[in-house]
Formats: C-alpha cells, sequence, structure tokens
C-alpha cells in the first residue's frame, strides 16, 4: 500500500512504516464499511495544540499569556487547519463516497481541515511527537510567520458590551442541527434580556455562534442609538 502513497509521502516530507495508519486518516466518514478519520482527528487536535503552544513559546520569548494564547487560537482554528490542508493537496487523497465527492467535498474547508488535524493523529500513531512536531513546523510555518495577537471575536465584543449595561451574559442556544453526521450544519440562537434574539447557520456551532452573536451586536447598535 505504500506504493499508492508516495507522491504524498513526498509532499508530506514524511513516510509512513504503517500506510493503513494514513489510508485511516484519509477516510472520510462518509466511506461506510471503512475506518474513518475521526479518531486520528481527536489525536491530532491535541498533538497540534500542544505543539503550536510549544513553538509561539519559544518564537515569542516577551509575549505574555493573553498573547501567547491569542496566536495559539489563530494557528489551531478550522481556517488555519483548512489552509495548510489545501497547501497540501489533501482533498485530491481522500477516499470518500460519492455523494460526499459530488457536493464538493474534497475542497470544503471544514473536511480538508479535519484531514489535516488526522493526518497529525497518524503521524504521531507511526513515529512519535518529534516527527508530528516537525510536520507542523514544517507546514505552518508561512501562517506561523505572520501570526497576529487575534482581533477579539464577536462574542467577546457582544459579552462586553451586554454586561456594560449591567445586563447578563448572552445566552447562546442551539435550535437545530440538520444535515448529514459527516457534515452538519447547525442554528444557534443567541439572547440578551430585553433585547430580543438572533440566530445564525454555520458549519460548525462556532461558527454558528459568532455570526449570530454579529448580528445581534448590528441589532443593539442601532437600537442603542435611538
Amino acid at each position: 500500500m505504500n506504493g499508492q502513497y508516495s507522491e504524498l509521502y513526498e509532499i508530506l516530507g514524511y513516510q509512513f512504516k504503517d500506510a493503513d495508519l494514513l489510508r485511516e486518516a484519509l477516510t472520510h466518514p462518509s466511506l461506510e464499511g471503512s475506518s474513518n478519520y475521526q479518531r486520528l482527528e481527536f489525536i491530532g487536535d491535541r498533538v497540534l495544540g500542544l505543539a503550536i503552544a510549544a513553538w509561539m513559546f519559544e518564537l515569542y520569548p516577551t509575549a505574555d499569556e493573553g498573547g501567547l494564547a491569542s496566536r495559539h487560537t489563530n494557528l489551531v482554528r478550522r481556517e488555519a487547519c483548512a489552509a495548510v490542508a489545501e497547501n497540501l493537496d489533501l482533498g485530491k487523497y481522500l477516499h470518500m463516497a460519492k455523494s460526499s465527492e459530488d457536493t464538493g467535498g474534497r475542497t470544503r474547508g471544514t473536511i480538508i481541515a479535519d484531514a489535516a488535524e488526522s493526518v497529525i493523529g497518524a503521524i504521531y500513531l507511526d513515529g512519535g511527537y518529534e516527527v508530528a512536531d516537525k510536520f507542523v513546523r514544517n507546514h505552518w510555518k508561512g501562517l506561523a510567520n505572520n501570526v497576529k495577537v487575534a482581533d477579539r471575536d464577536a462574542k467577546t465584543i457582544l459579552q462586553e458590551k451586554v454586561q456594560g449595561r449591567g445586563k447578563p451574559t448572552p445566552v447562546y442556544t442551539t435550535i437545530d442541527r440538520s444535515g448529514p453526521d459527516h457534515a452538519p450544519t447547525f442554528t444557534i440562537a443567541v439572547k440578551v434580556k430585553d433585547e430580543g434574539m438572533e440566530s445564525a447557520k454555520g458549519l460548525s456551532k462556532r461558527e454558528a455562534e459568532q455570526q449570530a452573536a454579529a448580528l445581534m451586536l448590528t441589532r443593539l447598535e442601532e437600537s442603542w442609538k435611538k
């Protein structure tokens, strides 16, 4: 099985001893009857988090905890993982059901981001932490060199504005989850006391919460101007 991945090994900068691990890391949950990447993604997410945390600690010796945490968040977020996966062209190597492929699965950010994390998990299990850490540093280098302290997100800004007016913390509620298990869409509502509710959809709960918070901010800014 190693032969079929020779091109990908060169791209990754690592050759697997157990090619079955790589195949599992590249198998989308839509392919029923096969081990898929979800378990490896779980491990890869943790390995990525540790590798980035240690790296930021080295790169920014004078940064405080908040600065380190903000940079860390920017580098482990789904968008960063998707950018790396796109650079590696991981979508090309994914094993998935035709139905998922026909709906753009090979280029969907959420899917290729998951694949990037699962590949990290597979590398960790196949070669150990040092090898996985080297992989992360090689392929996140471009992002790390330009990472900045993150701007405050919509949820944070909304909470600060609401609490600044003496109101309780906004409450977020999942009001719908639709679509297949491997590619769900979430609808999240945010409610602010005495100010009503806004809702939004996203491919993750975090994305939907941020969109809902942004809508609520717009509503409040208009309302509080009156």
